[in-house]
């Protein structure tokens, strides 16, 4: 069974390519599309820490790849010291609003607008510099009231004014970036920074102080590490088929189909359940919260080149089809996917070259070469680091505990 985990393309693009359903069965999930410490010094750091209530602000929103980093690093304090308390910052309107209270964190929002393209812009002269001054005396009043030890961005618009509000009010401030390489609100914030937190060697030299930054790889949440079986996975997602007449992995491993759980993104969820209405080998829904069941469940991942993406396709072990979006700020999409390349041997299909056939092909292509998939799944766990959430955690510990601050 050849299962497919596919995160959303453009609703155009879906429309185009519909994926043979008649092929020998795999599953694929379809999505949208150490450095090495002294073991003594980071358990006396977390020692330290333990002793009293740290508290820990973050600043994170606008799209999951911000926000899971975050929730990943508050999770791995909470395990280093219970006794840590959280608030994060974002949108009202934004996904962190949901998303932070159900990962079990405090959240309160304030006012953010994004950086509009072009840059020499009416919006980004008049009513974004509005908005910025708005939101952080926010953040000030906010920064008063909680009285943090540290912040920690890790991106989206609205971490700029917190953060900015942290320096300016002398409170350590670390930012952690996802990317290759890093945007235009990173790049400034790091002038402040105490800590910089990159993903990849290569992200280093994108930063004007080098000296601050730490290679950590991306805070992936601990529910993705977890050694789930792809059995009980795909059980989840197709159990109709997982349980005919009781044939279990046999009948995963021997179907003709190609089976695809497809988290299309809410704004083409519609046209696309038109489409696959009722399909018994298509899972079609707009977002994924059992995404480590998906990942375990894959034989093949074809998705967007996010940033956060990218690192759960390394930390999985997926082999991967990257269909990078033009649409994005910098081109950081098409650089993560060139990095994964390099990294992890993963096809890269650019959009403007996407139809039907090629995308049919190259899927194809991959599921009938063993060895390339067996070698591009070992590839991408040896350039993941699966660590990253727990160094990070340490880091921070040690930056605090260096503070003349009362733990």
């Amino acid at each position: 069974m050849a299962t497919i985990f596919h995160y959303s393309l453009p609703p155009s693009l879906h429309a185009q390519s519909r994926l043979p359903l008649s092929r020998n069965v795999r599953i694929i999930n379809c999505v949208s599309l150490d450095q090495t410490r002294n073991a003594s010094s980071s358990t006396a750091a977390t020692t330290s820490a333990a002793n009293d209530s740290l508290r820990v602000i973050f600043a994170a929103g606008g799209t999951g790849g911000h926000i899971y980093p975050a929730v990943a690093i508050a999770d791995a304090l909470k395990s280093l010291n219970p006794k840590t308390q959280f608030l994060f910052v974002g949108t009202a309107k934004g996904m962190e609003a949901k998303a932070v209270p159900f990962s079990g964190y405090p959240f309160v929002a304030v006012p953010a607008a994004p950086l509009t393209r072009p840059l020499f812009s009416l919006n980004n002269f008049l009513i974004l510099p509005y908005i910025i001054t708005k939101s952080t005396l926010k953040s000030f009043k906010i920064l008063r009231e909680f009285d943090p030890h540290v912040v920690i961005g890790t991106g989206g618009f609205v971490s700029f004014p917190t953060c900015l509000a942290a320096a300016l009010k002398g409170v350590k401030l670390v930012i952690q970036e996802q990317n290759s390489v890093p945007g235009i609100a990173n790049l400034v914030l790091s002038l402040f920074a105490d800590k910089i937190f990159v993903a990849y060697d290569s992200t280093i030299e994108s930063f004007p102080q080098r000296s601050k930054c730490v290679v950590c790889g991306n805070p992936v949440r601990l529910s993705l590490m977890e050694q789930v079986s792809k059995t009980v996975a795909r059980q989840k997602f197709f159990p109709n088929v997982a349980a005919k007449e009781g044939l279990g992995e046999a009948m995963l491993n021997e179907c003709e189909d190609l089976f695809i759980i497809w988290q299309t993104g809410v704004e083409a969820f519609s046209e696309m359940e038109s489409l696959a209405r009722n399909h018994p080998r298509v899972v079609l829904t707009p977002f994924l919260h059992a995404l480590d069941l998906a990942y375990a469940a894959a034989d093949l991942v074809v998705s967007r080149a996010g940033a956060m993406t990218c690192y759960e396709i390394l930390a999985t072990g997926k082999p991967c089809i990257l269909i990078p979006s033009p649409y994005v700020a910098e081109g950081h999409q098409l650089k993560n996917a060139s990095l994964m390349a390099d990294l992890a041997g993963s096809r890269v299909i650019m959009e403007n070259e996407l139809d039907s056939t090629i995308l049919r092909t190259a899927i194809q292509e991959m599921l009938d070469n063993e060895t390339l998939m067996a070698e591009m799944s070992k590839r991408a766990l040896r350039a993941a680091k699966p660590n990253s959430s727990a160094e990070i955690a340490q880091q921070i510990l040690s930056l605090v505990n260096n503070r003349e601050v009362e733990l």
